[in-house]
């Protein structure tokens, strides 16, 4: 990220330029004065640099502090972060074995459902033939036979037919026994893999909050770097050469950055409004509809929802969401009314943010550009509200939004489930 403490003298004397963009470029500006978790610890003032610089052992003693500062803010910020990217990744896996195991357990469903149809049927069959049996039983046949004692040509066909009947229903009471097993087998199957759902789908909320709060973890350790590394890195400068006007233009420079950064953020907004309004496939955001909803980004839609050989992976996985494609950095808008549950690093999911929209239904926003997440944990947002902007982190091989709809947790095709609400993706 930004400068090494190791600097030479010559690389020091450009720290104030270069360092300056990479406070802002993560968009948090707390430069002059500590922030957040690195209130705990102790950072000196440009008053203590000067002081320093009074005697070469205190100097010496301050360069050394600084350095250990800055070495300690990047040791930090980088085991935060690859400790969320795993907790990301654990998150994700979880969430897809769930998913995984859901597919399956519908398709057991399913073919129990099936299998009883067809048990009963046979097992309606099997009645019937009864019936029949017991209106044209062996009693009436020897009836015959001791009344009609000439007609015992006819009557021996009636025994004959009688037993090729006889045969029929053997075959058929047989076969409705085996549809019948058949069936509960599949249901006994179905019931135990709905049962292990209950136990993946809280390993899954489980992982989903050890990855939010793995993820606010790194944010606050990148936010200590950002806030104090290049203004440690000034003062380094400060005391290891022997430029004047150091500290003034350190806060001229974090000035004009900030102006810079507004310019392209500015842009990047004009941009990203423009690309919305001319894209094919249908626009997102604006006012919800009578239901509530709206469409949570523009462009067509790449990719649909199911089984599919994963662009990224190369293996054949299931896609649990649809994915839209407007262009780089263009906004996510909330698809309906909801509260944050997780905003962070989402491992194959890249920067996600999922909300719980109520009444047992979710939605989840995937591969958002860094610093594109524009909520927290825990607040409420609004239909149509902007939450995140378009980007390709995570398992994604160009800028998309991955856009998930669950109910109870279980996946479902965004596609109707949307259109059901009057929305088209």
């Amino acid at each position: 990220m930004s400068t090494s403490p190791t600097l030479s003298l010559r690389h020091r004397s450009r720290v104030i330029a270069a360092a300056v963009a990479v406070v802002l470029a993560a968009g948090v500006l707390a430069a002059l004065t500590p922030s957040g978790p690195a209130s705990a610890t102790t950072y000196p003032s440009w008053d203590d640099v000067q002081k320093a610089k009074s005697s070469t052992q205190a100097q010496q003693d301050k360069v050394s502090e600084i350095k250990s500062l800055i070495s300690s803010l990047q040791a930090e910020a980088k085991a935060k972060q690859q400790a969320a990217q795993s907790a990301g990744e654990a998150y994700q896996a979880a969430q897809s074995k769930y998913d995984e195991a859901t597919l399956r357990q519908k398709s057991l469903q399913g073919q129990a459902d099936d299998a009883e149809k067809t048990a009963s049927a046979s097992e309606a069959q099997a009645g019937q033939l009864a019936a029949q049996l017991g209106r044209a039983s062996s009693n009436t046949v020897t009836t015959d036979l001791l009344s009609h004692p000439s007609d015992s040509g006819d009557l021996l066909y009636e025994l004959g037919a009688m037993s090729k009947l006889s045969e029929q229903a053997d075959g058929i009471y047989a076969q409705a026994s085996q549809d019948r097993g058949t069936a509960q087998g599949l249901a006994d199957k179905a019931d135990v893999a709905k049962q292990a759902l209950g136990a993946l789908a809280a390993t899954a909320r489980s992982k989903m909050q050890e990855a939010q709060g793995a993820a606010e973890a790194a944010q606050d350790a990148v936010s200590a770097q950002t806030d104090n590394q290049t203004r440690l890195e000034a003062q380094l400068t400060l005391l290891t050469t022997k430029q004047r006007g150091v500290e003034a233009s350190y806060k001229k420079g974090v000035e004009e950055e900030k102006k810079r950064q507004a310019r392209i953020a500015a842009a990047a907004a004009r941009a990203a409004a423009a690309a919305a309004a001319t894209s094919q496939g249908g626009t997102g955001g604006g006012s919800p509809n009578a239901s509530g909803w709206v469409r949570p980004a523009g462009g067509y839609q790449t990719s649909g929802f199911g089984m599919r050989v994963d662009p990224y992976t190369h293996a054949v996985a299931l896609h649990a969401g649809v994915d839209l494609a407007p262009a780089c950095y263009a906004p996510i808008y909330a698809a309906h009314d909801g509260t944050v549950v997780f905003a962070g690093n989402g491992g194959g999911y890249g920067n996600e943010v999922v909300l719980d929209n109520g009444g047992g239904i979710s939605t989840a926003y995937g591969h958002i550009v860094d610093g594109g997440i524009l909520v927290a944990n825990g607040q409420h947002v609004s239909a149509g509200q902007q939450i995140a902007k378009i980007g390709s982190t995570g398992w994604s091989t160009g800028c998309h939004l991955h856009f998930e709809t669950r109910i109870n947790g279980a996946a479902t095709d965004p596609v109707p489930f949307m259109a059901a609400r009057g929305i088209s993706v």
